[in-house]
């Protein structure tokens, strides 16, 4: 054997990337399911991007190095490994597409496909054709299955584009739209652990309709004086779920979760007639293909290849049945049977209970250990957390020393904002009090676009609440969402600061949700500013911002400096934790802002919005134990527009990385103004 390395690469290049191509398929499978959970390890999250950004890459090098390589006569059966590229192009039927632009590029990828099954056809015609008869078959049945594979993930790129969705949405019948099925079969659910969970998936796709609408903005006509029948048992479920806002919101979760399987997957494909298809015949082909090698005579053949083959068979036979199981046992299974026009085939499957049983026992796999890695399958449920930024909090962590030379360094590297985001945003577990205050916006101000009449502050400083407030708060509100969200998240702080100091009940449960609210508000602002409407105040963040340090550096000293390994330890904790409470310092720094001179006007190097800030607070402490009352209208009116106004991609596009919890108010919100008036418009948004 050649001694160096590039002779080693020379040598056994083909067999590398071949088993680089499976172990990269193999991971794919095993961890696409992190991406719907926001608090992942960023370490699995790497792994992952990292596996499909070279899945494609190295199965198309590999089949590029077997086209142009001479292959040695005992090396000659590496040309049967290019249908196995062809299927590792395929990719595993949980993820598709990483980033909602992938499937923009659904044409680029259609062109690959073209010139992968040319180059792999022309590797086998000269290579494999008058090799044996037993070892072409056995090529011909994968290649087959690979070309099927590799346009299906085509094709499920191409149907997840929003210009497809909203045309099929178009094209397709009303009343395929709609597929109610839950309230049948429900006596098949007595043996499952988690009878309710299941009974809501079956809500969940039957008001999938609504999703699917709203993520494209999609509608079709309808007649409002007659609405049908299925329109009515829409307005049915979604009535029967108000009564239990838990329920609701784990619906709205659910179908989500559903849209996640539309926009990232191959769940569009995968459950028709094709796709179903596709997914018997594979593990049945890849079988015949391992007798037919069996059987074929291995003369003049190199053991590793022979090894490596029946890797890749066994590795193939694995994933495949794997997708198979997958797919019969998910619930969009179901919604596929309850919706053929075969009747033989749903007396079969649903009738006698057979699904119900498959789809028990693979629920009881994936729950024992060594299902969780073998059948891990997608979460249907928000993971639940928010992201949170102070703006107070983030400035006085400034006034320490390490963290301020840290700082610096970050800077020179480029990473100052990363460094910011990891020390100074934190991720919390939702109260449940937030959650229930977000379940009572009204849908009553949305008009027949499915858009907030008013702005974000004009229905919560109403009139007929606060007499008189809203005129004398005017000039202070700022004419931006994020101007205003900066302004008030501010204007929060030293209200609760001044109650706190004031001797005011500090356990008001109404202080936790209105500075959770506030603070999440925040977060958006700064992390994610493209899930808020309206254009990016960056240069006001950061002129508040400095605003806030000459303060800081005027009148605040650092109690004490905190050490280079209790930074580190910062840095590289986990992400998700739960404080809320304000610091002694971040108290200082509300009380020195609230007493500044009330007339002192704002300098030309100076934006006016902690004078701004400093008026609303001065106004709403007057009121003496309402201003809670104002601030939590305020907050939720905020969470509401900023969920009614964010762009539909903005939603869609968040859903691959574990969702927002602004995105599960949009879709209620959507849900609720189907029986606010959906009788009384001339369309129907469906």
């Amino acid at each position: 054997m050649a001694g160096g390395p590039m002779d080693v690469w020379n040598e056994w290049a083909t067999q590398i990337l071949v088993l680089l191509s499976l172990a990269l398929q193999i991971v794919l499978h095993v961890s696409a399911k992190v991406r719907q959970r926001e608090a992942s390890s960023v370490l699995l999250r790497l792994l992952l991007w990292l596996a499909y950004q070279l899945a494609d890459s190295t199965a198309t090098y590999a089949v590029g190095q077997l086209f142009f390589s001479s292959t040695p006569r005992d090396h000659h059966l590496v040309a049967f490994w290019a249908p196995f590229l062809l299927l590792h192009l395929g990719g595993p039927d949980n993820i598709t597409a990483y980033a909602l632009e992938d499937s923009k590029l659904w044409k680029r990828h259609f062109l690959s496909l073209v010139v992968q099954v040319l180059g792999a056809g022309y590797v086998m015609y000269k290579h494999i054709v008058g090799s044996g008869i037993l070892l072409m078959l056995a090529a011909i049945l994968m290649a087959v299955i690979g070309v099927a594979k590799y346009g299906e993930r085509t094709c499920a790129l191409w149907c997840a584009n929003f210009s497809t969705l909203q045309s099929s949405l178009k094209v397709m019948a009303r009343e395929k739209h709609h597929q109610h099925f839950h309230a049948e079969h429900q006596d098949q659910y007595t043996d499952f652990d988690d009878v309710d969970d299941e009974l809501l998936l079956q809500y969940a796709h039957s008001l999938f309709h609504i999703c699917k609408r709203g993520i494209v903005d999609s509608v079709i006509d309808g007649d409002p004086d007659s609405p049908s029948e299925e329109d009515s048992a829409t307005k049915e479920i979604i009535w029967s779920l108000r009564d239990d806002r838990a329920r609701m919101w784990t619906v709205m979760e659910m179908e989500l979760s559903l849209m996640y399987d539309i926009l990232y997957t191959k769940a569009s494909v995968i459950h028709s007639w094709f796709g179903y298809c596709i997914r018997v015949v594979s593990p049945l082909a890849i079988v015949a293909s391992l007798v037919l090698f069996q059987l074929n005579s291995k003369d003049g053949y190199s053991r590793v290849d022979v090894a490596i083959t029946y890797t890749l068979l066994g590795g193939a036979l694995v994933l495949e049945t794997r997708s198979l199981l997958a797919a019969l046992g998910s619930s969009w299974a179901l919604a596929f049977l309850c919706g053929t026009r075969w009747n033989w085939l749903q007396h079969a499957a649903l009738c006698t209970g057979r699904w119900h049983r498959l789809r028990r026992a693979l629920v009881s796999l994936r729950r024992s250990p060594p299902g969780k890695m073998i059948m891990a399958g997608s979460s249907r449920r928000w993971p639940g957390t928010i992201g949170q930024h102070n703006m107070l909090r983030f400035r006085t962590g400034q006034l320490d020393p390490t963290s301020r030379w840290l700082g610096d360094i970050s800077k020179m590297l480029g990473l100052r904002e990363w460094w910011d985001r990891r020390c100074y945003s934190w991720t919390i577990i939702i109260p449940e009090k937030v959650k229930e205050r977000a379940q009572w916006v009204s849908s009553h101000d949305i008009n027949t676009m499915g858009l907030f009449r008013h702005r974000w502050d004009e229905s919560a400083l109403a009139e007929k609440r606060y007499p008189g407030l809203l005129e004398r708060l005017r000039d202070f509100l700022g004419v931006d969402f994020h101007e205003s969200i900066i302004i008030w998240h501010i204007a929060t702080d030293l209200i609760l600061a001044e109650r706190k100091q004031r001797g005011h009940d500090s356990a008001d449960q109404r202080v936790e949700v209105i500075r959770t609210l506030s603070n999440y508000m925040m977060f958006l602002l700064v992390d994610r500013p493209y899930m808020l409407p309206g254009l990016p105040q960056n240069w006001l963040y950061k002129q508040t911002c400095k605003n806030l340090d000459r303060i800081c550096k005027t009148h605040l000293v650092h109690p004490r400096g905190n050490s280079f390994c209790t930074m580190l330890e910062k840095l590289f904790r986990p992400h998700h934790h739960s404080g809320l409470e304000s610091s002694e310092l971040e108290e200082k720094l509300a009380e020195i802002i609230l007493k500044e001179p009330q007339e002192k006007k704002a300098s030309d190097s100076e934006n006016p919005r902690l004078m701004y800030a400093r008026k609303i607070a001065a106004e709403l402490l007057v009121y003496e134990n309402n201003e809670l009352r104002v601030l939590l209208d305020l907050w939720t009116d905020f969470l509401a527009y900023a969920a009614n106004r964010c762009s539909r991609e903005s939603h869609a596009r968040k859903l691959s990385s574990g969702g927002e919890f602004t995105t599960v108010l949009w879709l209620l919100l959507e849900h609720l103004s189907q029986v606010k008036g959906g009788a009384k418009q001339g369309q129907s948004r469906v």
